[in-house]
């Protein structure tokens, strides 16, 4: 199978696919850590984690007798963030674009299965990407591809952090590439010293209830009061681990056009955004990463940034906020113009609370005004 494993890593990447690696489909090491973590609480809501754990432990959960992975990367990045001004936000860069990647990737994955059947029509495969039960950066690593730095992202030399990772599991086996088995972070905390949130209780491990991706993307409360001001200017997602990573200094840039920066993703314009109602929302971001929080939680984050910005020219947006007929937005709403202050602001909370019937609403309510007492 060595010749057909080398022309199967050369179709990925004539199809696009940047970085390949093939392993052999077995436990994957870091399951052992996996119950520990969930037992620390560091899944946060991510119930689904939990319910799935069981089929963490091998591939044959993903794929009925899996054998072999072709592990496979995208490059993502584009161009470097511009400077925010009031009133706008950050996105993390993976959804710059116009498309969602998981749609992007999977058109890929269709046409690399489809090329695999076509000379072993015997086989079973089955392309995933970052949906399935499986420990992609564990099998990564197995593959070649890189090592997992002390912020938990798949590092490469060559590549940095600023790739996708999918897979493409087989039933059968193919040739392996060796695995990779130095860790190149060194004595380098940068990532664990730059987390507003300090989501990194000790290297290697992310507490993901505090970063800023999860309390984003993942989160459908409210964000906890102690890790507001830390959000920043960041409406979806982070960077910032990236960022400061020494290996992706010389990271290569994508030119996928589905992954340019359309012309309101970097930055983002946050006001606008209360103007759109669930059909606006939809038609603008239902392709695209922007989508999985839903419009709700998009307009939380933005009310979260713009109170954070404390912005008066916000404060028109941020009234209609306080109307909107998700709870969510509302009380998001009340705490940004709670931070904001001013005449009009305390005027707008108290015209509200007299018709608040929302608890958790009315509550937020009370403490924006208490700060201005």
């Amino acid at each position: 199978m060595a010749d057909f494993s080398t022309d199967l890593q050369a179709t990925a990447k004539q199809l696009g696919f940047t970085l390949t690696g093939i392993c052999p489909a077995v436990s994957p090491d870091g399951f052992s850590h996996l119950r520990e973590w969930l037992d620390a609480g560091y899944a946060g809501s991510m119930h689904y984690l939990e319910q799935r754990y069981d089929a963490y432990a091998h591939p044959t959960h993903v794929l009925d007798g899996a054998r072999s992975i072709l592990m496979l990367a995208v490059d993502y990045q584009t161009e470097p963030p511009h400077q925010t001004a009031a009133g706008q936000g950050r996105v993390a860069r993976y959804a710059w674009g116009t498309a969602d990647y998981h749609d992007l990737i999977h058109d890929r994955l269709k046409q690399l299965k489809k090329w695999y059947l076509q000379q072993h029509p015997q086989a079973h495969v089955r392309g995933v990407v970052d949906t399935a039960p499986l420990m992609e950066r564990e099998f990564a690593q197995l593959a070649g591809l890189g090592w997992v730095g002390k912020n938990t992202l798949l590092l490469n030399r060559q590549a940095g952090s600023w790739f996708f990772l999918a897979a493409l599991l087989t039933d059968e086996e193919l040739a392996y590439d060796a695995p990779h088995q130095t860790d190149h972070c060194g004595s380098c905390t940068a990532c664990l010293d730059a987390c507003p949130t300090a989501a990194f209780p000790q290297p290697y491990v992310m507490d993901a209830s505090r970063c800023l991706s999860y309390l984003t993307i993942e989160l459908r409360d409210p964000i906890p009061h102690e890790l507001r001001s830390e959000i920043g200017d960041w409406v979806f997602g982070c960077d910032i681990c990236q960022e400061v990573c020494p290996w992706n200094r010389h990271a290569p840039t994508s030119t996928e056009a589905a992954l340019l920066p359309t012309t309101d993703a970097n930055p983002m314009d946050l006001i606008a955004l209360f103007e759109l109602d669930d059909t606006t929302f939809r038609e603008r971001f239902r392709k695209t990463p922007l989508w999985r929080p839903k419009r709700r939680g998009i307009l939380r984050n933005a009310a979260m940034v713009l109170g954070n910005q404390r912005a008066p020219q916000a404060i028109p947006a941020l009234s209609r906020g306080l109307a909107d007929e998700e709870p969510l937005v509302r009380a998001a709403a009340a705490w940004a113009l709670g931070e904001i202050g001013g005449a009009i602001a305390q005027q707008l909370l108290e015209d509200r609370q007299a018709l608040e019937r929302e608890e958790v609403v009315s509550a937020e309510i009370a403490r924006a005004l208490a700060l201005h007492d």
